[in-house]
């Protein structure tokens, strides 16, 4: 299954994203079974038998469709999947190729950092660029969703805790994050700095993460192609060593990394400007696209 947020008539509603009369459309899951909840952390946070029960009522609706549950997708507005998760954990330096554009040695452990929830924007929404930045880049990264609490979770079983995934642009401003007067937290916590997005992808339709392309286009021209097999920690190391740490709860968000080709990394290095236009996109999860102002 696939979850969306989406407006619809003024009110925010979960749904799920289906193909239906040969177009793709949206199934309201409040609307269809008064039972469901009407946020996607609800459903997350109620576990295998809601989220089996809103299959359910996918089902029934689609077999006898109502206009006030079934909507085609161009008569809503998809938001962030997640709005606002508990909180979002950030890998860095992750990718091999990645750290050797940003001049990093491999890390021994995961790079560790936090992104407030309210940095978070929907697909099509505006990256603002703060005016205290000139140095505006992107980072396409497969963002997990965890599923249910964990705590001291294992290799072995971290996948248990994975309810699905969606896409996170790690927007950056590297003249903060790098400089002495910023930092990552200046860096990387400004408003509309995480784009996510367009669905949630629940893990039974992406069986194999650990093979998924990741490209990102600027104005239409190319700058990241990578694949999540060249993880330096991938997704069962990340869980295990967090949940050593912290406890991850239903709906938080893990973005696991970007690939080399980001702005930082070019020579000479090219920084985003208002008006360029971004594209990423990852197998199996779909694309998010926003625009720099």
């Amino acid at each position: 299954m696939r979850l969306v947020t989406c407006r619809v008539n003024g009110e925010v509603r979960a749904a799920a994203l289906v193909e239906h009369a040969g177009a793709p459309h949206v199934v309201d899951l409040h609307a269809a079974d008064m039972l469901l909840p009407a946020a996607v952390l609800g459903l997350i946070q109620g576990g295998p038998p809601v989220l089996d029960r809103a299959r359910a009522a996918v089902a029934d609706a689609l077999a006898a469709p109502v206009p006030s549950v079934v909507r085609a997708l161009a008569d809503v507005t998809l938001l962030a999947p997640v709005p606002r998760p508990p909180k979002i954990v950030c890998i860095g330096v992750n990718y091999a190729d990645h750290a050797a554009e940003a001049g990093r040695a491999l890390p021994r452990w995961p790079s560790v950092f936090l992104k407030a929830p309210s940095c978070i924007v929907g697909p099509g929404d505006p990256i603002v660029r703060p005016p205290t930045t000139e140095q505006l880049d992107y980072e396409i990264e497969l963002a997990i969703v965890i599923g249910k609490t964990a705590k001291s979770v294992s290799r072995d079983d971290a996948m248990q805790y994975v309810a699905g995934y969606t896409i996170m642009n790690d927007v950056s401003a590297r003249d903060l994050q790098l400089g002495k007067d910023g930092g990552v937290i200046l860096g990387k916590n400004f408003d509309s700095s995480a784009p996510l997005g367009p669905v949630l992808v629940l893990a039974d339709e992406i069986p194999d993460p650990t093979h998924l392309r990741l490209r990102t286009w600027v104005n239409g021209a190319l700058r990241q192609d990578g694949n999540t097999h060249t993880l330096i920690f991938d997704i069962p190391a990340i869980i295990a060593f967090l949940t050593q740490q912290m406890t991850l709860e239903p709906g938080d968000i893990i973005a696991t990394g970007t690939p080399a080709g980001v702005g930082l990394g070019m020579s000479p290095q090219v920084w985003l400007q208002p008006g360029d236009a971004i594209r990423m996109e990852i197998d199996g999860i779909g694309v998010l696209e926003n625009a720099v102002v």
